[in-house]
């Protein structure tokens, strides 16, 4: 089994495919990292703890060893993982171990996402059990190891042990100190619209972080950063990957401290958190997954894609094709009416699109953004017939109905805002900031989320619906709640995410035929915790396909092409307004789950019949897109062009995509070498006649075809025969 425990040297081993994860018990009881790599034969923790003999003696030095879950007030100045307040006010802890617990498979996360196991032999779980015998505080620390991928699974318990209230000031959910700081930091940053690029920086002295305290993980920064050595790249080198399964305000960070060790830990983000234990009461932490990989960062992106894939998206739609589908959001914005849908949908039917998605506007009186947000009744004047009536028509066009909703936000200007005025997030007394013209609903409200589940799932049973896109269009603001007592305030966003998770939970367990997709402003909640209950995310409100080469790519690093949502466009795009042919914005399209934004009856015949042929391809190819293994070739990070390729599991056939930015003059041809496929398999390349040696692709390459001009694109299938 890959859990050993040493009764001797009180060792804890954990390994995991190619990997392995040791930490032991040190001789004042205090729990100690020692070891995170590749699998070592005999790996001998003496050898280990001699590093850190000159820690121990009359004035312990706690800043010298390497902690699995430090503390605040003993003589580690470094940032602790937790830190409690006991009811005499004093913030000061000391956990020491008190024994373990070691069971097949793995536990469900109390009201939290979290990856899974399908059955008991897929992984091992430990339970390492740490308490603080002065405050009576008890902290179980979960680790389950998967026996197919490199990557642990961990989350933290909190237990009040004591007759008195216990405050919750910082509960973080992975932290592992490396005994140097050779490393350089990536993290996955951006703004609205240009979502996840890629940052890289060496550590250095101090403190180097990412946070939100947006109340949503969002744009600005991804809950996720990874440590790779100095001289890694996509396929060589060891990389050490933080991913936290939660959309709400997070923390991970990287403090390196004077003897050059780096502390990395990742969870809740402490800013404005606390959360009162009363007596018996328990917290549990969100779940981080962290991986490691010593074939680059493809070898990291591999492990998540697969786990994310396949043990984190849940339902129907984790194993099945996505569906080509036009939305008329870019197309119609507000202005339009049922007769234009339906000319809409006839075309996007004659051209092989499969389902249609009616957008924002079509509930209440939305004419704008300034209204309307929770009263969720269809607007007759656009709709006469109504949702049923439209998805009739639909249906009967041969097309599936989807619609678009954001039940996390409410208007001023709404019905249920004037009947329930407090049920949006506020301070009383203070000004309720707008953003987009709309509150944020107060998900930590019982009341509340009855009220939406209520409400969606009366919409929902209206009508034939087939695809939801669940929309959240800002952040909060004045955070606080009605519901909540001033001691407990400062709960109310973790809270927010509690309810928020329960009624997705509810609404997508009790329509299991319909595709979710998860939505906000675009790629402000691309994370984990909204994957475990809608299987896709629009990964961008841009749309533009040469913004898009850096946020799919950025995006890859951690998540699955069948996660991406990715639409061809109007020209000129909308939010930056280039143009650029329907080739290229077809092609980064086809890279993810492949779908159209824009009003398909305007665009000429010859782009018709040019659209036509790529959805024909892309239907052809969409198993091996969303579903093969993804291995990224060129940065458009690092240069004028990107490239990418996706390869089935037994390598048998695969996709090349190249794409160029900007034209060259008197340029010479580009050879591209590939990877992953096999070197003893000939591949043919698809409407040619023309053989490939895999070991010539791999080792000598293939010339990329050249196109004359700006923004260009090639997309190559090739077959082994």
């Amino acid at each position: 089994m890959p859990i050993f425990f040493d009764e001797s040297k009180k060792t804890f081993n954990l390994f995991s495919k190619d990997m392995q994860y040791t930490m032991y018990v040190d001789q004042n009881g205090r729990l100690l990292h020692a070891y995170w790599g590749r699998k070592i034969r005999a790996l001998d923790i003496d050898h280990i703890a001699n590093l850190y003999k000159m820690a121990y003696g009359s004035n312990l030095s706690l800043e010298l060893l390497p902690q699995e879950y430090p503390a605040y007030g003993g003589t580690d100045f470094r940032s602790p993982a937790y830190q409690v307040q006991f009811e005499d006010g004093s913030t000061v802890s000391d956990l020491k171990y008190a024994g373990y617990k070691i069971y097949d498979g793995k536990p469900k996360l109390d009201g939290l996402p979290a990856t899974y196991v399908e059955n008991g032999d897929e992984a091992q779980t430990i339970e390492i059990h740490l308490r603080d015998d002065i405050g009576r505080l008890s902290v179980t620390l979960n680790y389950t190891v998967f026996e197919k991928f490199q990557a642990i699974a961990r989350s933290v318990r909190f237990k009040n042990e004591s007759s008195k209230q216990i405050k919750i000031l910082r509960a973080l959910s992975a932290n592992v100190d490396f005994e140097d700081d050779d490393f350089v930091m990536i993290q996955l940053s951006g703004a609205w619209a240009r979502e996840r690029n890629i940052v890289k920086r060496h550590l250095a002295s101090g403190i180097q972080s990412i946070e939100s305290r947006r109340g949503a993980s969002s744009h600005q920064q991804n809950s996720f950063i990874a440590l790779a050595r100095s001289n890694t790249n996509e396929w060589e080198g060891e990389v050490y990957g933080f991913s936290l399964v939660y959309s709400g305000n997070f923390l991970a960070q990287v403090e390196v401290g004077q003897y050059e060790s780096a502390r990395t830990s990742i969870g809740i983000n402490p800013f404005d958190f606390s959360w009162l234990l009363e007596p018996s009461e328990t917290f549990q932490t969100p779940e981080a997954v962290i991986t490691y990989s010593y074939e680059g960062f493809n070898g990291m992106s591999q492990t998540y894609h697969k786990l994310y894939g396949t043990r984190l998206a849940r339902g129907k739609y984790r194993d099945t094709e996505r569906p080509v589908i036009v939305n008329n959001w870019e197309a119609t914005y507000f202005n339009f009416n049922e007769e234009k849908l339906l000319t809409i949908a006839k075309e996007a039917k004659a051209l092989g699109i499969e389902f249609f998605v009616l957008d924002d506007g079509w509930f209440g009186k939305r004419d704008a953004d300034n209204s309307s947000l929770g009263d969720w009744f269809v607007d007759k004047r656009k709709l006469p017939e109504g949702l049923d009536g439209l998805a009739i028509k639909i249906n009967e066009i041969g097309m599936k109905f989807g619609l678009w909703i954001e039940p996390e936000m409410v208007s001023p200007d709404s019905d249920l805002y004037r009947l329930h005025p407090e049920w949006c997030i506020h301070v009383n007394g203070r000004e309720r900031n707008l953003s987009r013209n709309q509150l944020v609903l107060d998900f930590s409200r019982q009341d509340v989320c009855d009220y939406m589940i209520k409400t969606i799932s009366e919409l929902l049973r209206s009508a034939n619906v087939s695809y939801v896109k669940w929309d959240m269009n800002r952040n909060m603001t004045e955070i606080g709640s009605d519901a909540l007592p001033p001691e407990r305030q400062r709960e109310t966003a973790h809270r927010y995410m509690l309810g928020l998770y329960m009624v997705m939970d509810v609404v997508t367990s009790s329509f299991p035929n319909v595709l979710f997709e998860s939505c906000a402003g675009g790629g402000g909640r691309f994370d984990p915790g909204m994957l475990y209950y809608m299987p896709q995310t629009w990964t961008s409100d841009d749309t533009d396909a040469i913004e898009r080469l850096k946020i799919q790519y950025g995006t890859s690093y951690v998540y699955p092409q069948v996660m991406m949502g990715s639409h061809v466009s109007d020209v000129p795009n909308h939010q930056v307004g280039r143009v650029t042919s329907v080739e290229i914005r077809s092609h980064v399209a086809m890279s993810a789950n492949m779908g159209f934004e824009l009003d398909l009856t305007k665009i000429s015949e010859d782009e018709k019949v040019k659209v036509k042929s790529y959805i024909s391809e892309y239907k052809k190819m969409r198993k091996l897109i969303q579903f093969g293994n993804f291995y990224r070739l060129l940065s458009p990070f690092d240069g004028n062009e990107a490239a990418w390729m996706t390869i089935d599991e037994k390598k048998d056939e695969f996709l090349l995509y190249h794409f160029k930015i900007l034209g060259m003059p008197n340029a010479k041809n580009k050879r591209l070498r590939l990877k992953g496929i096999s070197t003893d398999k000939n591949y043919k390349l698809e409407g040619t006649y023309e053989i490939y040696g895999g070991d010539e692709l791999t080792f000598e390459g293939i010339t990329i075809p050249y196109k004359h001009g700006d923004f260009q694109s090639v997309l190559m299938h090739f077959r082994s025969i």
